[in-house]
């Protein structure tokens, strides 16, 4: 099991899907899954303490786990399978047994950073979906990528304004991205 970090969270210009980007805290790996605009919405909210006038279903499975007198030890992405991701909340009980509940990563990740505790991701499902980024262009080599050289008639190409899209895009490798099944 490895530390993960939420990096960002990130939507898709084309199809508006939402993809939270988890870090690895021991190398340079990255895990991205897709989840629900909802979820994202939850997940950021939180991480930006942007309040609420009523509880959002994450808080209130908080609340349902405080209340009944457990705790929420961790939250941990264990498997992958059929390119869904699957995840546990790991609570120890009022009687002192640790108990495991299946939930979607994007809602294990919404109560994770409500109760503040720790989000792992199983080491095999690293390995098989993790990502390490590229080396990085020259900043230069970069800009000149972006134009159109085929073009040389057209308006040149505001590059700073366009680099955060580009840093975006050449973060995704969509081929090999699994997504969540958020339905």
């Amino acid at each position: 099991m490895i530390e993960v970090t939420i990096d960002s969270m990130r939507v898709s210009l084309t199809t508006q899907q939402r993809v939270v980007i988890l870090k690895d805290s021991t190398s340079d790996r990255y895990l991205a899954i897709f989840i629900g605009p909802f979820e994202a919405d939850a997940i950021t909210f939180e991480l930006q303490d942007v309040a609420q006038r009523r509880p959002l279903t994450h808080d209130l499975l908080k609340s349902l786990i405080n209340e009944l007198g457990a705790r929420l030890l961790y939250v941990i992405v264990n498997d992958l399978r059929d390119d869904i991701y699957y995840s546990r909340l790991v609570l120890d009980t009022a009687d002192g047994t640790r108990t495991e509940v299946d939930c979607r990563p994007s809602d294990a990740i919404a109560v994770a950073v409500r109760a503040k505790v720790p989000i792992y991701v199983a080491e095999a499902v690293l390995d098989r979906a993790g990502i390490r980024p590229e080396a990085d262009v020259d900043e230069d080599e970069e800009y000149t990528l972006m134009t159109d050289e085929n073009a040389p008639d057209a308006p040149p190409v505001d590059s700073k304004r366009l680099s955060a899209f580009a840093d975006f895009l050449d973060s995704l490798d969509l081929d090999d991205i699994p997504g969540e099944d958020d339905k």
